[in-house]
């Protein structure tokens, strides 16, 4: 009986002594203070053991410098396209004469142009109105230079000579006292319409206005001459209504409303009032409502 329980406890002495060594054996993982995130645990795969390709240095005199490690590819971004620049637009001098047909008026009631008996179109600035008006008249023969488009027709004057005098157009001093306002006539609300006898242009080329076979001119910007393109024809009907003046120099209106046909009108452009406007016949006074 002695020798049993000697053996015994032998066994189990040397079960504690290998337990030990086992846990000996065992890496010892840190205690986790609390509250502070447990350690990552990376798994051992085979991806991770698997040897990994290392890039080939191009040969050649492609290799000449330093030779980047291989990682994710970057995306590169797409090369910005340049901005197209504007059109530019080709003036070349310019030198026309004739006898002076008729005036070309604007809204206001100032003369901002004229037609020669060869059907030239000559434009300058409507400041220079009354220094040309009192100095030719219809049937007087005139000089112009000045500035046309490649593939305008109006001339955009500088100097308009006749009877041995000339009008400049001459850019202001730097630092000159700015001009007093000009006089402008009253607006008053109109209606015309008829058949285009031609199509008024600027400087550059851009359709802005048009001349009624009974001597009415009908002005808008250029961007509505874009617009309504279709409808400006020599020959083909207009029927406008807008804000204007009449003088012994013609009839002019700025259209708010055009079309083809009186009943097929369409705004254009808002009128000199805030909120529509009814536009009533020639002469009578204007209601809004």
């Amino acid at each position: 009986m002695t020798a049993f329980r000697f053996s015994l406890r032998a066994s189990l002495a040397a079960g504690l002594v290998a337990a030990a060594g086992i846990a000996a054996a065992q890496p010892t993982q840190p205690a986790v203070q609390p509250g502070a995130p447990a350690p990552a645990v990376f798994p051992m795969t085979d991806t991770a053991l698997r040897p990994q390709a290392r890039p080939v240095p191009p040969r050649g005199p492609a290799a000449a410098g330093p030779v980047i490690a291989a990682g994710p590819a970057a995306a590169m971004p797409a090369p910005m396209a340049a901005p197209m620049p504007p059109q530019p637009v080709f003036m070349a001098q310019a030198s026309v004469s004739g006898t002076l047909a008729r005036w070309l008026t604007n809204p206001n009631g100032e003369a901002d142009g004229l037609l020669l008996d060869n059907g030239t179109q000559v434009n300058f600035p409507p400041h220079l109105s009354a220094d040309l008006t009192a100095l030719v008249q219809a049937g007087d023969r005139v000089e112009v230079t000045g500035w046309r488009a490649g593939d305008g027709q109006a001339v955009q004057a500088q100097q308009i000579a006749a009877k041995g005098r000339a009008v400049v157009d001459t850019p202001p001093n730097p630092g000159a006292v700015p001009p007093a306002p000009r006089a402008m006539g009253a607006l008053a609300a109109m209606n015309a319409g008829g058949r285009i006898a031609r199509l008024l242009t600027t400087g550059r080329g851009d359709t802005n206005g048009v001349l009624l076979e009974d001597g009415t001119v009908v002005r808008f910007p250029p961007h509505v001459g874009r617009m309504i393109a279709g409808l400006l024809q020599p020959g083909a009907p207009l029927y406008v209504q807008g804000w204007g003046t009449r003088s012994n120099l013609g009839t002019a209106l700025e259209a708010t409303r055009l079309g083809a046909t009186p009943q097929s009108l369409q705004d254009v452009l808002a009128g000199p009032v805030s909120g529509p406007v009814d536009l009533p016949r020639p002469g009578a006074p204007r209601r809004p409502v």
